[in-house]
């Protein structure tokens, strides 16, 4: 058996209580790993799908599972950090999916099998990766996750999200607000170019002599011409970004000193949100399906292009021209779910088909949009129609685009969990 096969246990610092695992049913067993965007539309959608003729588990520690998306809203005082959490309750009771709050730590693809931190292990006739980001170790120098808790990342939903809105509101008057952007990929929504944009809209609210620095590696970023138009309109002068031509490329930071060092330049900050270089949540690379940092997937199924028996869905994947976006893997969900019930049942596999729409507030009743359409093809999920908000756009359209991300966001939630 190969080693990247091999069960692999991590060191967790919290003794877990043994999961309720329902015993094998005779069923074909469909186990999902990661509650999200992706992983609890699968879940849904093979239990609601098949009629009872698969055994659905999903493995997910939290509890209450807190969106990313949206979660800059939050930061920006249009919604509620309660509004961002939704229960598994319904999942469990009105569609008969066996969740299981535990951490999947192994998988051993020759048995066919995961292990879970409890010591539980699960066999499957399928298994389902959703794990989300987690981050590049050494991406941004004298930053680490034993840092988060200094210079908070805010890029998994939860208690990080919580932390950066605390220190926003700690803030001293005229303070300095530094965000470190993610270079390619990255996920997004919560986009970053959106957070600055609720960051500036809570100082100009609460604190609107304070400054905000945007360190950012790259060269152009999504929706750019949208959002400094904006910048310019709502938030003059409070904003200024300092790309790779200024430095941005070359950062450094301190959290025992809350100093940013730019081109070798150090500068005090009083608050500094660090988002990393990303790469596939940790059970994917436990499982030996990444190509280092993404795991690759064939473009008609999302089935991994290194093991015939799992799928690997949303921010975790190699798969093309789609962003890692919570639209992106609750499409690509219900693909997957299509194409692992054919197999598992005999049921018709349709034709794949994916999309894709990305909502960002820059102010009130401001939002803007981009999105595509896509087909796979022999060697990726391609864009085939595509669409952007414009500058200038009447005021009555960017309150529209806003309203309409308020009814997507409803939407998917109810699609993910009930």
């Amino acid at each position: 058996m190969a080693l990247s096969r091999r069960i692999f246990l991590s060191t967790l610092t919290a003794t877990l209580a043994a999961p309720m695992v329902m015993a094998q049913t005779g069923k074909p067993r469909v186990v999902v790993v990661g509650g999200g965007a992706g992983g609890a539309t699968i879940a849904r959608y093979l239990a609601k799908d098949s009629k009872g003729a698969l055994d659905v588990v999903l493995i997910e520690p939290a509890r209450t599972y807190y969106t990313c998306f949206f979660s800059n809203l939050y930061l920006g005082g249009f919604q509620t950090y309660e509004s961002l959490g939704h229960s598994y309750g319904k999942l469990a009771t009105e569609y008969g999916i066996n969740v299981v709050q535990d951490y999947a730590v192994g998988v051993d693809r020759d048995a066919k099998s995961v292990t879970l931190a409890s010591g539980t292990t699960l066999s499957y006739d399928r298994l389902v990766l959703s794990p989300g980001i987690d981050f590049v170790e050494n991406a941004v120098p004298g930053w680490s996750t034993a840092a988060q808790h200094i210079m908070p990342h805010a890029y998994k939903g939860g208690s990080q999200t919580q932390l950066l809105q605390a220190q926003m509101a700690a803030m001293p008057q005229g303070g300095t607000f530094a965000m470190v952007a993610p270079p390619n990929p990255y996920r997004c929504p919560p986009g970053p170019y959106e957070r600055i944009s609720m960051v500036a809209h809570h100082f100009k609210t609460n604190n609107p002599t304070a400054k905000i620095l945007l360190i950012d590696p790259k060269e152009t970023y999504s929706k750019q011409a949208l959002f400094e138009e904006g910048w310019n309109i709502h938030y003059p002068g409070m904003i200024t970004r300092i790309g790779p031509d200024m430095g941005g490329g070359v950062i450094e930071v301190r959290p025992d000193t809350m100093e940013i060092v730019v081109d070798g330049e150090a500068e005090k900050v009083d608050v500094c949100n660090v988002i990393p270089a990303q790469r596939a949540g940790n059970i994917a690379a436990i499982a030996g399906v990444t190509d280092g940092n993404w795991a690759p997937v064939h473009p008609d199924s999302m089935l991994s292009k290194a093991d015939e028996n799992i799928y690997v869905l949303g921010d975790a994947t190699n798969q093309g021209d789609m962003p890692k976006s919570g639209f992106s893997a609750n499409s690509q969900a219900k693909v997957a779910a299509n194409h692992i019930r054919g197999a598992l049942t005999g049921s018709t596999v349709f034709p794949a088909k994916y999309s894709n729409t990305c909502w960002s507030l820059i102010a009130p009743d401001d939002g803007v949009k981009v999105g595509a359409s896509y087909e796979p093809t022999a060697e990726k999920i391609a864009s085939v129609e595509s669409f952007v908000s414009q500058t200038g756009e009447d005021a009555a359209l960017r309150k529209a685009t806003y309203e309409e991300s308020l009814g997507w966001y409803a939407g998917i939630t109810t699609d993910m969990f009930g």
